[in-house]
């Protein structure tokens, strides 16, 4: 099996699918090669039902971004911010292939601190649960309506 172009902290576009996920970008938050996957930030995205496990946890309805297939997504080049596919070229100093643009000849290996990747993944979930918990006063008050009448 070959290996995936697609690597954590790229930007990616959704080349496939239906129309509200097709063409948008996102951040990969995770790359899983032996299943040929990536999870992207923000997109893919389902609704799990959270129990709660004890009297102290809330429950609630929760986003949660789901595994799509690599070969579902192109790469997006950080110089010329299109699509592109993956090429591979030497370095100046020619001891290690680099990821470079087909389009532009940009390099797209840049290393990112796995501190930032955590806190980018992080705020995701801390922003799903606000609006799960605005959702649910909304459905709160609806209840409160019906009540009355």
């Amino acid at each position: 099996m070959s290996s995936m172009n697609v690597k954590r902290g790229d930007v990616v576009e959704i080349i496939v699918g239906d129309e509200k996920e097709k063409g948008k970008r996102g951040k990969v938050i995770a790359a899983h090669p032996t299943d040929n996957k990536v999870i992207i930030e923000g997109l893919n995205l389902v609704k799990k039902h959270i129990k709660p496990r004890n009297a102290q946890e809330k429950g609630g309805i929760v986003d949660q971004p789901r595994p799509i297939d690599a070969s579902n997504v192109m790469v997006v080049c950080p110089k010329c911010g299109k699509t592109t596919r993956v090429g591979h070229t030497l370095t100046a100093d020619g001891k290690k292939f680099v990821r470079a643009c087909k389009k532009c000849g940009a390099v797209l290996d840049v290393k990112e601190d796995k501190s930032t990747a955590k806190k980018s993944a992080a705020k995701t979930s801390t922003a799903k649960t606000k609006t799960t918990t605005a959702t649910k006063k909304k459905a709160e008050t609806k209840q409160e309506i019906t009540k009355e009448e």
